[in-house]
């Protein structure tokens, strides 16, 4: 490819991009217990699956109704605790190190446009990228969220659905990138044939990121030329 031909660059968020501290916990507790009237009885493991999925998932593990209709009415008091938590949020979490270079870096390179590919839904992406000063950096407009689909894989296809109406152009897999920690990163991304870039900074190492297909596997986001390196390589594929 011409070094300024359109490149797609999704980035995950959480654990990727960002760490939130004990907010979203404690907004899924205080959310699960306006929607139910009981206590969420064990912390939640997030893993990259999506807001609907996750919503529905622990409702079901505590025996309660997970019809869409109850799901929404969970997943909208979540909105609210999150929004209510930003402070928290800024206070305890953090960007990862790395993190706002590499999109700067990313940013500057002809060709790419960035965004996300996201468990969260969209204002939850949005309040996140902000507390954290990383919005500037990715076009929202094309992104794919939490929102649009139970399955993380379908997501891909919305991101290239947006980018059509905003910028005109039809990515397809051979010419996008999907970053992220989880295996369900990397799943998706092999799924619609992206080129996947893991980044081993949540609770899944390299070496299982690795074996799981990612093309590359970097154990942070600190070395910005590396990381740039890992996404433009896809060009001269």
């Amino acid at each position: 490819m011409p070094m300024n031909a359109p490149l797609l660059v999704l980035w995950d968020i959480d654990h990727t991009l960002i760490e939130v501290g004990g907010a979203t916990q404690h907004a899924y507790a205080a959310a699960f217990h306006r929607a139910v009237g009981r206590p969420l009885l064990h912390e939640w493991q997030f893993n990259g699956r999506t807001e609907l999925a996750a919503a529905g998932d622990v409702l079901r593990f505590h025996g309660e109704d997970a019809s869409p209709a109850r799901v929404d009415a969970f997943i909208s008091f979540l909105v609210e605790e999150l929004h209510d938590r930003a402070d928290q949020m800024r206070r305890d979490g953090r960007a990862l190190p790395g993190a706002e270079d590499a999109l700067r870096a990313c940013r500057a390179v002809p060709g790419i446009h960035q965004s996300v590919l996201t468990g969260n839904l969209y204002s939850l992406a949005v309040l996140k990228v902000n507390v954290f000063g990383l919005a500037e950096h990715l076009d929202l407009r094309i992104g794919a969220f939490g929102g649009d689909a139970v399955d993380r894989t379908e997501l891909p296809a919305h991101a290239w659905d947006r980018a059509e109406r905003e910028l005109g152009h039809r990515f397809r897999g051979e010419d996008t990138v999907v970053i992220g920690d989880t295996l369900l990163d990397v799943a998706t991304g092999k799924a619609v044939g992206a080129h996947v870039v893991a980044v081993a900074t949540g609770r899944v190492g390299g070496p299982a990121l690795r074996d799981a297909g990612a093309d590359v596997v970097l154990p942070d986001l600190t070395d910005t030329g590396a990381v740039v390196d890992a996404i433009v390589t896809q060009r001269a594929k």
